[in-house]
């Protein structure tokens, strides 16, 4: 968003310092010349030239207006007056095997509005990086130290970072209010997965385990740290459980099936 707002700036002061030397190689009046989709043109002819032209030839320097240096770059800078306000909305729902305490991803969900999108694969790419590093933090991702302080997780060895294959589709969508605090209408994207899917995936695995009694785990939740939630609560294997609070999947049920049609068993 700031640096989006910077670039339109320096770039119409780019479009202004080459007027001169437009009107110079098409020989009409600075006033005359109008600029549009890369070419500058004369008012009520056809006539045209492309900045990229005129950048080539500022460079050479052997025709340009009198009076004119052989540049024209520009430069901006851009302090934002107001914060912009991203949001959205994430749904999540996880598989949890009461048994052995692994967690899986059934489907993920999310609508998302960063305002005007300007490149929409790069938002994608933004919005699947951000799910995936609030994912890992929610279900792998931990430092992790010993009773003499010392970091037991320095390296990837036994440091979770995780794949592909570690992870699922996720499905995407936008809405699109313009923010009103820039000219592009844009606001940030670079957050918007990290910050809702680490509660989203957490707050699926409590839901999962609410019916044993269990409303909260520390993060990162891996199937140890699950495991001994269920085992506190005072849950086995045998135990029974109500199952009024959540949805239940059968082993081989696909992401869109009901859950209501899935067979139950040893998992929430």
């Amino acid at each position: 968003m700031v640096g989006g707002e910077a670039v339109v700036k320096a770039a119409d002061k780019v479009i202004e310092n080459a007027k001169p030397a437009a009107a110079h190689l098409l020989e009409a009046d600075i006033a005359d010349i109008e600029f549009s989709a890369g070419y500058y043109h004369v008012k009520g002819t056809d006539k045209g030239v492309s900045l990229a032209d005129i950048a080539l030839n500022a460079w050479t320097g052997h025709n340009l207006p009198d009076g004119m240096d052989p540049d024209i770059d520009g430069s901006a800078t851009y302090d934002p007056v107001n914060f912009s306000f991203p949001h959205g909305t994430h749904l999540c729902a996880m598989e949890v095997d009461t048994e052995t305490g692994q967690t899986t991803m059934r489907k993920y969900v999310c609508v998302d509005d960063i305002g005007v999108i300007v490149n929409p694969l790069i938002v994608e790419g933004q919005v699947h990086g951000g799910l995936v590093q609030g994912i890992a933090q929610a279900l792998w991702e931990g430092a992790e130290f010993d009773d003499n302080g010392t970091l037991v997780t320095g390296s990837f060895v036994d440091y979770t970072l995780p794949t592909a294959a570690d992870t699922i589709s996720f499905i995407t969508d936008h809405t699109e209010s313009p923010s009103t605090t820039n000219t592009l209408g844009t606001k940030g994207v670079g957050e918007t997965g990290t910050i809702a899917s680490t509660p989203a995936v957490v707050n699926a695995i409590v839901d999962a385990l609410r019916p044993l009694g269990i409303n909260d785990i520390l993060m990162p939740c891996t199937p140890e740290r699950v495991w001994k939630a269920i085992q506190s609560a005072g849950a086995t294997p045998d135990a029974e459980t109500t199952t009024e609070a959540q949805p239940h999947f059968s082993e081989g049920a696909l992401n869109q099936d009901d859950p209501s049609n899935a067979t139950e068993g040893g998992q929430q």
